[in-house]
């Protein structure tokens, strides 16, 4: 069975980590089945009956995304607010994702020192990622961890999600990390 990773990234052509996951992940189609929010709904009309027949069909998913404002694009909001029903994965008839496995795979522009709460924003990731772990709770699901690659923004940078600092040896690194991490789950 296929690992389904749902891929929530709005300017993916702006992207240097984000975008060479993808192209890795592309190379094993039989392990892992690529579903991305932006080109499949740009209108963010959200197909739910066919997200969540999706979701039912993999035993592991994976939320992959960029950190937008200590949270995630608007895309990946909206669609857990329309997949993520009474009836289908909490409620009355629901928690159809009880014991699935779920992980979440992100990209910061922010170096990992800043994550901290000794760091320049006070807040671990695991803290940023807290309102994720508590709906997969919530839904009963078997939520197994995080992956995440940290940029290099400092003090003077002018954007907080500039990846083009990074060198082809960190790409491949974190890619072939993704790899195994995805592996494990």
């Amino acid at each position: 069975m296929t690992t389904l990773i749902i891929f929530t990234h709005p300017k993916l052509e702006a992207s240097k980590v984000n975008k060479y996951w993808l192209q890795q992940l592309e190379k094993y189609p039989d392990q892992y089945t690529i579903h991305t929010l932006y080109d499949k709904y740009p209108d963010g009309k959200i197909d739910v009956v066919a997200e969540q027949k999706l979701l039912l069909q993999h035993e592991i998913v994976v939320l992959q995304f960029p950190v937008f404002w200590f949270s995630s694009p608007p895309l990946l909001k909206k669609w857990l607010d329309d997949v993520f029903v009474p009836g289908f994965s909490h409620g009355e008839n629901g928690y159809q994702l009880e014991g699935k496995k779920f992980a979440l795979a992100v990209t910061a522009g922010i170096q990992m020192n800043d994550y901290s709460v000794y760091g320049r924003y006070k807040y671990t990731m695991e803290q940023v990622l807290t309102p994720f772990v508590a709906t997969f709770l919530y839904c009963k699901i078997d939520y197994r961890s995080y992956f995440a690659f940290y940029g290099h923004e400092t003090p003077t940078d002018a954007s907080p999600t500039d990846e083009n600092s990074v060198n082809e040896e960190e790409l491949q690194q974190s890619a072939s990390d993704y790899l195994h991490f995805l592996e494990s789950l």
